[in-house]
Order: C-alpha cells, then structure tokens, then sequence
C-alpha cells in the first residue's frame, strides 16, 4: 500500500495539459480560454491548476501559447498561491464568495491583467468559456465588461475532449479511490445493524476513506434505505435501519482531485419475491453493460441495446438513465452514454458503469469504475460479487 499523499498527479502533467489545450485554441482560431469553476464543481479548473476553492469561485486563463494564470476570489491569495501547480495568480472580485462581500479596501487585479500577463493583447479577441453551467452571471458580466469587443464562445467541448482519455496517472488516482471506498463499504457492512441511522453508517464510512488516504469523499456519501433508495439523487438522513430494508450504498473517496465511487444495494435479512427479481436484474443488466464496452463500440449502439434489454425483460417502467456516464475528477462527468451519443469508445476513457432501476416503493444501484481497453474494459474498482444478505 502506497504512503499516503504519494499516488498523484506529478506537476510535469498540469503543464502539458495547458500546452494541449493551446493547440486547440489554435485549431478552433480562439484567442483564450477560460475555465471557471466552484467549491461543487471544481475540476476544470483544478484540471489545470491543481487548486480546488473554497467558499469562492476560481478559473484558469490560457492563451495560445500554453502560458496560464490561475484567478481566485478575494480571501484566497495565499491558498492558491500555496495549493497551485500555476505560477501566476491573480486576485479578481468577479471570484468572491456567495455572501457577495464589498471588499472596498481591496486592490483587486482584472481581466487584463491577466491576459497581459500570459501575452494575450488586443480587443476584439475570441474568448472560448468553459465550465459554462457553473460560471456565474458575475463573472461572464465580468469577462464581457473586461472585453466588450470580444466574442464569447461556449467551449465546453474543449474540456470533454481534454478529460475524457485518462493518463496513467489519472487512473493510478482513480485506483487507489475504488480500494479505500470498498474499505469503507466493507466496514459498514460489518457495522450496520437495524435501529442505527443512515447518518451513523455515513459517519462509518467517512472515518475509514480518511484513515486509509483519500483526501475527501468522492460524492457525498450515500446511504438510502427502502422509500429513499428510489431517489436516482439524495442525501441520508436520521432514518433508522429495520430487519428486512434494502439498503442502498455509493461509496467513495477522492485522490489528488480524482472521485472514485462504488455502489450496491445491501439487505438487512433476506430479499424475495417481487423484490429480489427487481434486484437481481439491475445486477444482470449491469454484468450485461460490462460485455459491451471495448474501444471502436458507438456510445450510443450501447445505450440503444441497454434500453431494449430493459424492454425485453419488462423492466422499461423502471428505466430512469443509460448504462454508462463518464467519470475522473467529478463522479459523474461527461461524456455520458446515451442514445443520442455519437462517438466511439477509446481506450483509457473511464466510465462508472451505473444500474439505476426504480420501483414505486425502492429503487437499487450498481455501480462500478472501468477504463476502457482495446478488447474490453479493465475493472478499477474492486469487483462487485454476489448480492449481500446480512444475518441478524
């Protein structure tokens, strides 16, 4: 087992990231690139940085030339200057916190002295966005005021087609993820007994992904019983366990920046009838997706055949999403796995293989982390067994 903090992604990665995206810029004939991210959704941001905020906003200003510059809020000089794999860093209002503080002291930098300081000079330049759901209205009014000559283009693609093939190091991090969150979800299974909490399990799980090195959890921790489980999103609650539940974890644990999760269902007894055939198909529905995955497949040949195999076995009431969604920084990211998806797997994507099947009374995951071979996939994940009935 590594020492902790060792499994990462070496400085030397951050600075070809910025110099593959230049050559892009250059390809779609943009000036610069902005990159804007949040305490939620850091990972574009952090992709070039190394730098996650907090309570601020952060982005990363590129230029043609590969030369970045990291812009933070206004209480986080010395965080980003400390935590950033970029040189440069500026001090922009347009990154403050929610609370949306004055700062009337506050000698704050711009726009262009940021784009001054990473060479990029003229007025009707070509700005690519990206990170465009989370940049807030206060930062493209910023961009937009800073360069009222410029034209804004959406470049959210450009993010997709940087991410979406992982490194060594990438899936290294990844790795490392799955096997602490599997720790975790081993230790709540000896733990977990009816009349204790959601909340408890969850603080289980988060006591074990930290003593064994993640630096925080991949996803908030989910831990849903019975009515809950249908929720394809939620949060657990002060909801006590009773013999008999399905249960339902998505574990996880984050490294250098990486979400690993894992998820099953659990059962408090022993599952029958109705209940158990709605379970064990969710598992066979996602062995079946596991079969399908090699380079050269169409994303959405898959996600075409993953909806019939739910029709031809009576399931298509109960189908809530595809078979597949990207995974790496974010636990979910894209590119997703849908029917309308029009590109061809390549080897080092990596996916969450995610089962999501819902009933009116509970709903069961499976879910799991591949990177994608040229014969198959490889599983990064601990492999999921069989379906666990725990003896009370």
């Amino acid at each position: 087992m590594a020492e902790h903090g060792t499994i990462r992604i070496p400085d030397h990665e951050y600075k070809e990231r910025a110099m593959r995206a230049a050559e892009i810029l250059k390809r779609e004939k943009l000036d610069a690139l902005i990159v804007n991210s949040n305490e939620s959704d850091y990972a574009n941001a952090r992709y070039f940085s190394g730098f996650w905020p907090l309570f601020e906003r952060c982005g990363v200003a590129i230029a043609p030339t590969g030369d970045a510059a990291l812009m933070v809020g206004p209480e986080s000089r010395e965080f980003g200057a400390d935590r950033s794999r970029i040189d440069k860093v500026f001090v922009l209002k347009e990154y403050r916190e929610g609370a949306d503080p004055a700062y009337p002291e506050l000698q704050a930098d711009t726009y262009h002295d940021v784009f001054k300081a990473i060479g990029i000079t003229g007025k009707k330049l070509r700005i690519g966005v990206a990170s465009y759901l989370d940049t807030s209205v206060v930062i493209m009014e910023g961009i937009k005021a800073a360069f009222p000559e410029a034209e804004i283009v959406r470049a959210d693609h450009i993010m997709v087609e940087l991410r979406s093939v992982k490194s060594v190091n990438e899936i290294n991090c990844l790795r490392e993820g799955y096997r602490i969150a599997e720790l975790a979800t081993q230790q709540v299974l000896k733990e977990i007994k009816p009349g204790m909490t959601e909340l408890q399990m969850v603080g289980v799980a988060q006591r074990v992904v930290y003593e064994n090195g993640a630096e925080y959890e991949g996803l908030p921790m989910y831990v849903f019983s019975e009515a809950s489980t249908r929720h394809a999103i939620s949060r657990s609650g002060y909801r006590k366990f009773e013999k008999g539940d399905i249960v339902q974890l998505n574990l996880s644990a984050k490294i250098d920046g990486y979400s690993a999760a894992i998820g099953y269902p659990i059962i408090l007894g022993k599952l029958e009838g109705k209940r158990r055939d709605v379970v064990l198909f969710g598992l066979e529905a996602h062995r079946w997706t596991q079969k399908q995955v090699k380079a050269g497949v169409l994303a959405s040949d898959i996600a075409k055949d993953f909806y019939k195999y739910y029709v031809e076995n009576g399931y298509q009431n109960h189908f809530v999403y595809g078979p597949l969604h990207g995974t790496g920084m974010i636990e979910v990211e894209a590119p997703w796995v849908e029917t309308s998806s029009d590109y061809a797997l390549q080897p080092n994507m990596t996916f969450q293989i995610d089962t999501f099947i819902s009933t009116d009374t509970f709903g069961v995951r499976w879910e799991k982390g591949i990177a994608v071979t040229e014969t198959g996939c490889d599983i990064l994940s601990p492999e999921i067994g069989t379906l666990y009935e725990l003896d009370f």
